[in-house]
This record gives structure tokens, C-alpha cells and sequence, in this order.
């Protein structure tokens, strides 16, 4: 199931206002171009922004996303009907063979579940053109992040057009290693909601990564640091061989 700030109508709807800066996603964009991509399938697309972001320079993109409602919200959008919009996680993907799969932000460690972990690299694998990249993105354990996430350093009010003020925060729940379970408050000022959406993170070790990677068949050509956040993630680019 998804996560109600991805899966709640109300919260998909402000998700893109409450984050608008996405320069994380600048990187991924340069890969694509790097690698000459011209089909990509984004797993965990959310509410487009990325998978937008390659059509508009005539790349072939299929965005997945178990969430209806965020994909209702990137089917939206000015222009959507460019990309292939699946609502579903990576295990329902009918056959596919792209240049470059990718998982941006937060969506590999969202895959909390070991099994579906594991059938998402295979589904990765398989729909991947031999030589073709998959590239996602993993925090470091090590820095300890979610140390930073409580109320105090993440409470903030946004003035959102046609919905009003929203306050949001953050809050830790639990901290079982390698799984980290935090909750989202939101506030809505026009009428007094108050929603909640609860997720869990794994926290891999990059042996762990590279392990199920090569479990699956890939090659490990690169593991790099988050350009926005050195020192903080592991960048990964792997490489389904030509023979494979």
C-alpha cells in the first residue's frame, strides 16, 4: 500500500507545493542525457515531476507508482499524455525494454520489504535493453539521518494557492535498524483537517546494495555521492551486461 502523503487525494495534491525544489532530480536528468536515453521507465514516479521533466526533452518515459492518487495528479499536469502512466508497483509492469531505469529520491529505501526489493531489481533487470543503466539513490546509514528528523527542525507553514495554509511536520516513530518509521503531520487551515501519513525507510548498507545488485546479474560501474548531498547517499549506476 502506498503512503497517504502519496496515496491520500487531499495530500497528493499538495505534495509538489509543500516540496518544490527539486535539484536532487537535476543529476538523474544529466544521466539520462549521458547515457542517450530515449526510453526510460521511472519506478516510484510519484506525481510526475521527473518523468515530465525527460518528456519534455523527447525522451519515451513509463512512470509507474502504486499510489493512484499521485498518478491521477501527474496524468494532470500540462504535458502528461507524453508519458505511459501505470499505477502499480514494479511487480505488475507488463514486458518492457528501455535504456535506463531509475528510482529517484527516497523510492528504493520506501521498497522496505525484502522480497519486493529483491523482484523489483529483477523487474529492473528484465527491462532493461542489454548495456542499459539502472540508477537510484540510497542514504548512507552511517550519517544517521533520521537523528534530524523531528517537529522542532521541520515545522513550517505554506501559503498554497486554492488550498490555503498548511503546516507540516515531521516526527520519528521508531528506530529498528536497518528499518526507520517516521510520520507526517499536515494542517489544513481552511477547515481544521488534520492527516497523517506514516512510512518506513531500510537503511542498506552499500555491501548489502552491491550484493543483491550482483545477485540480480547487474555490473557495479559507479557508486557516487549525491551532488546536493555529499557525503550523505550513495548514488548508484549499474549496468545490465551486453551478453545479459
Amino acid at each position: 500500500m502506498a503512503d497517504a502523503c502519496f496515496g491520500h487525494p487531499r495530500l497528493a495534491a499538495i505534495y509538489d507545493p509543500l516540496d518544490p525544489d527539486r535539484g536532487d532530480l537535476d543529476p538523474y536528468v544529466r544521466l539520462a542525457a549521458e547515457f542517450g536515453a530515449r526510453r526510460v521507465l521511472d519506478i516510484g514516479c510519484g506525481t510526475g515531476v521527473f518523468a515530465l521533466l525527460l518528456a519534455e526533452r523527447g525522451v519515451e518515459v513509463i512512470g509507474t507508482d502504486p499510489a493512484r492518487a499521485s498518478i491521477d495528479v501527474a496524468r494532470a499536469k500540462p504535458g502528461a499524455d507524453r508519458v505511459r502512466w501505470i499505477c502499480g508497483d514494479a511487480t505488475a509492469l507488463p514486458p518492457l525494454r528501455v535504456d535506463l531505469v531509475t528510482m529517484t529520491a527516497n523510492v528504493a529505501q520506501a521498497i522496505s520489504d525484502p522480497w519486493l526489493w529483491q523482484k523489483t531489481l529483477r523487474v529492473a533487470y528484465a527491462s532493461l535493453r542489454p548495456g542499459g543503466y539502472l540508477v537510484f539513490e540510497s542514504r548512507d546509514p552511517a550519517r544517521r539521518a533520521w537523528e534530524e528528523w523531528n517537529r522542532e527542525s521541520s515545522c513550517k507553514v505554506t501559503d498554497i494557492p486554492g488550498v490555503g495554509r498548511v503546516e507540516s511536520w515531521v516526527e520519528l516513530v521508531e528506530v529498528s535498524l536497518p528499518l526507520v518509521t517516521f510520520r507526517w503531520s499536515y494542517v489544513f487551515a481552511a477547515d481544521g483537517q488534520v492527516l497523517t501519513s506514516e512510512s518506513t525507510l531500510r537503511f542498506r548498507e552499500r555491501s548489502e546494495i552491491e550484493g543483491d545488485l550482483l545477485s540480480q546479474g547487474f555490473v557495479v560501474d559507479d557508486i557516487r555521492d549525491a551532488p546536493d548531498r555529499p557525503g550523505k547517499e550513495f548514488v548508484f549506476l549499474v549496468r545490465r551486461p551486453e551478453a545479459g
